[in-house]
């Protein structure tokens, strides 16, 4: 059984030579002024979610965009600072963009481009060139500070995500010793959508600098590999899953990521998680209600829209649950400076306006819709009291927030409902699994899921909890070490 201790006795024998190196776009720890306070607090993101617990573990350096508008004033002279803030455990390096770089390389060319490309969920991508000449000039900066950080040290350097698909062959250029695996947290799309990239040969060079190329599934590193075959000169290995191109080996798996099991499980049954629920169930105005919750960005790929149809057409259905049902949506909202997401956030209004309009009873409405980030304690206890969860993702590279709400339930109590389109729903098969676009479906399986047995739920949430404390992020990680060992690199 992978855990924290596991990993760290893993890393200090097999790997204790090396330096063990993030590098994110998102910042794990982000500094913002409140007033004259400096505060420190973790974004809402899964991938550094996920990833902190493990450089707790190993420690070494996490390289990241630094976001927060205090985050200048906590740094050293090297742009350093050690976290987390209340016992120090790595290194978090933070490099600086300029709004125009932000604008063209993250809002541009990663999230008007590459996003909806990938995501498939027919949202047109937009290409330009100054947003793609941006994007690498952003990827050449993070690559001159991954390779100022290694110095001459020998390096395991640990890619985050489709921000980054130059960097391993920018850094392999002048370092060709390290050892580079990239991971991909977005679904990889089939050769017919990826080819209308007006830079898809760049692109797919820039992968294959990588050792290891990691996807959430097996189908993403099947569409990876035919992309590879039908678009660039290079050997495409099927049965190794492995690509050669001029000499060099990079192998694809499939990876899929998880959460911190025992962490999060522990933490869902704790005092102050207990009271938190106390305070949410009375400010909220619970009272003895049958709960629902989605907790997702605001993104048009979560499927939010078909989520509050689906809720409309339940309560047209079965109208003996007004008033005794009540969905909280929760979530930030995010990418506002893209037109495609304040339109999302115009619609999401638009619609719980008149859903609750429609069903509402004096004070109960049958949608309260939060666009905020919640915290770690107020996300658990929204958690625990929900009777239902739904992830109606349209497209998904894996999804944690069905894997936190699983590790929530240690009473083995509660419903999640979880789009097909996830890599989620590969592990959580006892989930009632959806297709999100069938918004009849899912209203009649938010029914199933309110008039469940409470042994039914006993059964399926006690085998979800298997799934995930098994496959946990130590395990995950750990899976991704041992691959790259597998490897033989010159010295240097």
């Amino acid at each position: 059984m992978w855990n924290r201790e596991g990993l760290k006795e893993f890393i200090k024998q097999k790997m204790a030579d090396y330096l063990f190196v993030i590098v994110s776009n998102r910042e794990p720890y982000v500094h913002t002024f409140q007033g004259e306070e400096i505060k420190c607090g973790m974004p809402a993101s899964g991938v550094t979610m996920a990833l902190d617990p493990v450089m707790q573990s190993c420690g070494g350096i996490w390289i990241a965009h630094g976001s927060g508008d205090a985050d200048k004033e906590v740094v050293d002279a090297h742009n350093h600072i050690q976290v987390p803030p209340e016992e120090s455990r790595y290194t978090l390096r933070r490099v600086w963009l300029t709004k125009e770089e932000e604008a063209g390389y993250y809002y541009g060319f990663s999230n008007e481009a590459l996003w909806p490309l990938c995501h498939v969920v027919y949202t047109r991508p937009t290409f330009k060139s100054a947003d793609w000449e941006t994007y690498k000039k952003v990827n050449e900066l993070f690559s001159r500070t991954v390779l100022e950080e290694i110095g001459d040290k020998k390096a395991f350097v640990f890619i985050q995500d489709y921000h980054f698909a130059l960097l391993s062959r920018l850094i392999r250029e002048k370092n060709p010793n390290c050892i580079l695996s990239q991971f991909w947290h977005i679904p990889w799309p089939n050769p017919e959508a990826f080819r209308i990239c007006p830079w898809k040969e760049e692109i797919l060079h820039g992968l294959l600098g990588n050792d290891l190329l990691g996807f959430h599934i097996r189908y993403h590193c099947m569409n990876f590999l035919e992309t590879v075959d039908r678009m660039i000169e290079a050997r495409t290995d099927y049965e190794k899953f492995e690509i050669i191109k001029g000499g060099k080996s990079t192998r694809v798996r499939p990876f899929p990521i998880s959460i911190d099991f025992d962490e999060a499980s522990s933490r869902g049954q704790s005092q102050e998680v207990e009271i938190e629920m106390r305070r949410l169930r009375k400010t909220l105005g619970l009272g003895g209600q049958i709960v629902g919750l989605g907790v997702d960005r605001i993104d048009y790929t979560k499927g939010i829209p078909e989520r509050f149809r689906a809720i409309d057409l339940f309560f047209e259905k079965y109208p003996q649950y007004k008033g005794k049902v009540k969905f909280i949506q929760a979530g930030p909202l995010s990418r506002i400076h893209i037109q495609q997401y304040k339109d999302l956030n115009e619609e999401l209004t638009r619609l719980m306006v008149e859903i609750n309009f429609k069903y509402e009873r004096g004070r109960w409405k049958p949608i309260q819709f939060h666009r905020s980030n919640f915290g770690k304690k107020e996300l658990m206890a929204l958690y625990r009291l929900a009777d239902f969860c739904v992830v109606s993702s349209l497209h998904d590279g894996m999804n944690l927030v069905a894997k936190e709400y699983v590790a929530s339930r240690a009473d083995n109590t509660g419903v999640l409902i979880l789009s097909q389109f996830t890599g989620a729903a590969r592990e959580l098969e006892s989930a009632l699994l959806v297709n999100p676009y069938d918004v009849d479906g899912l209203a009649e399986n938010i029914r199933l899921a309110i008039e469940m047995t409470e042994g039914e739920k006993q059964k399926r949430m006690s085998k979800m909890r298997e799934v995930v404390q098994k496959n946990n992020i130590y395990r995950w990680t750990g899976k991704v070490l041992s691959e790259l060992l597998r490897f033989e690199f010159p010295e240097g």
